[in-house]
Parts: C-alpha cells; structure tokens; sequence
C-alpha cells in the first residue's frame, strides 16, 4: 500500500491536493487543517492511507502519522467509513478525538456531520479501550494491533467494495486474520481473503 508521499505540491483544492511524485500527479483528499499547512509549489511529505472501492481508489493524506493513523483506527468502529473517519478529522484534532472517546464525551463527537447520538455512544463502546489515552500519541499506534485492527476495516472496505457482502467479508478477514503479523500488508491479506472466499 501507499503509505506515504513526497514531492512538490502542483495543485491545492477545497477537498483536496496533487502531489507531483515522479512526473504523476498523486490526487489525496484531505482535510482542512492539512491543506491550510501546503504551499504550491513547495516540498511536502503526507502519510497516506489508499482506501479500495469496487469503482475507486481513493487516496486520503494527512498531516502526520498521528492523523493517519487516527483516520485507520477510526474506521474499525462500525458505521464509520473513510468520509466519515475523514470529517471527524476536519472537526476534531486526533487528541481531541481521543479526550472525547476516553471521557463518554458524545456531545463533542455529534459536532460531526454524520454523527448523531447513537452513533457516538457506538463509536465510544467499540474504540474505548484501544484510542488511548489523551496525550498519548503512541497508543493509536498500539491500537493497530487489536483484533479489529485497521488492516481489516481496509480489507473489509475492499471486499465489500467488490461486491462481497459484509458477512462474508468478516469471514474471509477471520480466516486470515493469523496471516497479519506485527506489521501488516494490507495488499497482501486482501488477496489472501479473496481467496479464502473463492475457495467457499
């Protein structure tokens, strides 16, 4: 997967950036606050986060790998997609996000377009125990390991992006779930899974 990008910045959007790596014009979405810290014209560096649908690749840039990883932690919470992940983002910083989270703050989280009430409450039950705490900016990245990890909202995304229902695609993440490691290829567990269905 991409999981970053240097080069010159050839275009700043409402939504989002180009980055020119190599004589191609990388498109990330982005929110606010990261594209108010890009200049045309100037270097920069975003980790990234490719998010696979049936009729897309969309890539999503951050500010640091904070934000980044935020945005994939995010995601493994149900109902949360990357639009989503990335307007809680646009609202909130991901310390913000983890103070809310940790103290049940769910007037905080419902600023977010998109989340309402229960949608909160959902959020804060499933992430709770693995956002860390606030100014703990290690812990998101201590977070990736849990069962629901980001690797398999990414998997799951994909899966469902290609047509798979989502039952299916949390069995296939099952049975490859032994497969991921410490450091997990995203790419490579998606095949793996889409094998795994091929063969049921």
């Amino acid at each position: 997967m991409i999981a970053f990008v240097r080069g010159r910045v050839a275009e700043i959007g409402l939504t989002s950036a180009v980055v020119e790596v190599g004589g191609v014009g990388l498109e990330l979405q982005c929110a606010p606050n990261t594209l108010a810290n890009l200049r045309v014209d100037s270097e920069a560096m975003l980790p990234s986060s490719l998010v696979v649908r049936e009729d897309s690749l969309t890539l999503f840039g951050f500010a640091d790998a904070d934000e980044k990883q935020m945005f994939e932690l995010l995601q493994s919470a149900s109902g949360v997609g990357p639009k989503l992940a990335q307007a809680m983002l646009a609202c909130h910083s991901p310390e913000t996000l983890r103070r809310a989270v940790t103290s049940e703050d769910v007037k905080t989280l419902t600023v977010v377009p998109g989340i309402g009430q229960k949608g909160a409450q959902r959020i804060i039950i499933e992430l709770k125990d693995r956002i860390g705490l606030p100014g703990d900016t290690a812990s998101v990245r201590a977070a990736a390991a849990p069962a629901a990890a980001a690797w398999e909202g990414q998997v799951h995304a994909g899966l469902v992006g290609l047509g798979w229902s989502a039952k299916d695609a949390d069995r296939a993440i099952a049975a490859v779930a032994d497969q991921a490691g410490p450091t997990p290829d995203v790419a490579q567990l998606l095949r793996a899974a889409l094998r795994s269905l091929s063969r049921s």
